[in-house]
């Protein structure tokens, strides 16, 4: 750790975000798939209670994520819905809950494209691909062109529930990510090529949201700093992107990395003790007047601390720490310290440990992790019956998309 730094106060100063917003600290719960809404795209009290723990435990900012705007390309059936039809009254209730003690709650939004949830979708992304785990049809110039529009139809539903601010998701693989990827993206027409055109999109979809909601309304964005795939988006292309994005009216930057295309590796799933990401997040401060958060691998305080102190970036994101420990924020805030004891498997099936992390989620929100004791088989088991449950609901609550359009 820096010598001299006091980590209650590098820690517990606020930033204030370029549209006047202000955090009350440097820590952020990251955006995670809760897996905790109906299976029809609304709150449950159980959501509205976990994001109420984290924060009672003294986040500045947590960020909900998956939370879609367009039904018909979810993640999973476990995440929130914002449009006509989202249960406006559970929508209040998780934000005044979510928001005690000056905490932020923002809705990450984000649209699956490619990697839509097979049993409740017909996945598009930028571009056709058939390859073993991912088939997806292309998107025609239309769809592409009416992003903006729900993005934007989206974060007004946000902004009319009362929530603090939008985080827009182009990380992970998901559909903005998958523009700007060359893995994704093969596109010869203006949404293709250099990563000036690949990022098209993306500048649209935030220029839109910003016309739309204002300019006092937080708006962010999550990308990667690299898809950690050969012939993915690189580092270097990553930082175009983030000179592009210094031009534009964001208020946040949120950097993370790596994407579920088949057979890549989950960078949450590493054995490393260092934060993932903090050399791009360093080199994107260099080049940006929005401030950074960055995301991923935060074990320890003098870790949080240390990127904080070095200038390496704004805000440290804690994700599974947070699930470890709701009360982390508060506890890294006051003297006393403390870091969570991360969990050791024996085994790593593919998709075990997010679902083993996605249940304790679940016991944290029913008030009940001190009883929990899953191993990663029956996590994985849990977790795919439920979701199996939820896609019933799903199709029969946005059955009329086949032939409606979204409000």
């Amino acid at each position: 750790m820096i010598e001299h730094t006091n980590p209650t106060l590098t820690l517990g100063r606020s930033i204030e975000l370029p549209c006047g917003a202000n955090f009350k600290n440097r820590l952020a719960k990251s955006p995670m798939s809760d897996s905790l809404a109906d299976g029809e795209g609304d709150p449950t009290k159980e959501q509205i209670r976990l994001y109420e723990r984290w924060a009672q435990g003294g986040t500045a900012v947590s960020f909900i994520g998956e939370v879609q705007g367009d039904p018909r390309f979810p993640e999973r059936p476990g995440n929130l819905v914002l449009t006509k039809d989202t249960d406006t009254a559970m929508l209040h209730s998780l934000m005044s809950r979510g928001t005690i003690n000056g905490t932020h709650l923002w809705p990450q939004l984000g649209h699956a494209g490619a990697l839509s949830y097979l049993p409740i979708s017909q996945p598009q992304g930028p571009s056709a691909l058939a390859i073993e785990g991912l088939q997806c049809a292309s998107m025609g110039l239309e769809d592409i062109q009416n992003l903006p529009r729900m993005y934007a139809k989206a974060a007004l539903h946000a902004q009319t529930a009362g929530f603090g601010g939008v985080l827009i998701h182009a990380g992970h693989g998901f559909l903005l990510s998958q523009f700007l990827s060359p893995l994704f993206n093969h596109r010869t027409d203006g949404y293709g090529g250099s990563i000036e055109a690949r990022c098209r999109i993306l500048l649209d979809v935030i220029n839109t949201i910003r016309f739309t909601v204002g300019v006092f309304f937080p708006v962010g964005l999550r990308i990667n700093a690299t898809d950690m795939l050969e012939g993915g988006l690189s580092e270097a292309e990553a930082l175009e992107v983030v000179r592009l994005l210094d031009q534009t009216t964001v208020d946040l930057i949120d950097i993370s990395g790596g994407t579920y295309f088949p057979g890549a590796k989950a960078s949450s799933n590493s054995s490393s003790q260092a934060p993932y990401f903090l050399n791009f997040a360093r080199q994107a401060k260099a080049i940006t007047k929005v401030p950074v958060l960055v995301t991923g691998g935060f074990k320890t305080r003098d870790q949080a601390v240390d990127a904080i102190a070095s200038g390496a970036a704004d805000m440290v994101g804690l994700a599974r720490a947070m699930v470890l420990n709701p009360n982390i924020a508060n506890d890294w805030l006051s003297e006393k310290g403390g870091d969570p004891t991360f969990p050791k498997f024996d085994s790593n099936p593919e998709g075990g440990i997010t679902a083993w992390y996605t249940m304790r989620l679940t016991a944290l929100a029913e008030d009940g992790e001190h009883q929990f004791d899953l191993d990663l088989a029956t996590a994985m088991r849990m977790y795919e019956e439920r979701d199996a449950q939820r896609c019933l609901k799903w199709r029969e609550k946005f059955s009329y998309l086949q032939v409606s359009s979204l409000g």
